[in-house]
């Protein structure tokens, strides 16, 4: 098992289309953040953390392909961005979705 994560954590970046779909992502989270911190008052901060997390994995995609090592840490960094978001969306939720 290890060895098939690592195949795929690891592998080649595949660049174009999954880079710009994750950019894409990313600058949308980044919009929503600043839409509901200026307009609505309220920190939105799991929509910055998605954003940073997406804009790692299209920093990952667009890496070329002899930087398989970097893209893979890369890609490590924002799944566990993400996890860690998750997470503290489980068992804090007050801290994600704010008080009630």
């Amino acid at each position: 098992m290890p060895s098939r994560i690592s195949e795929v954590v690891f592998s080649e970046p595949s660049g174009g289309l999954n880079a710009y779909a994750m950019f894409a992502s990313s600058l949308l989270m980044a919009s929503i953040y600043v839409y509901f911190g200026v307009l609505r008052g309220v920190t939105a901060i799991n929509a910055l953390v998605m954003a940073v997390g997406f804009a790692l994995s299209g920093v990952a995609e667009s890496l070329p392909a002899e930087r398989r090592r970097l893209a893979g840490w890369v890609r490590v960094a924002a799944v566990l961005l993400l996890t860690g978001l998750l997470g503290v969306t489980v068992f804090a939720p007050e801290i994600v979705l704010g008080p009630r």
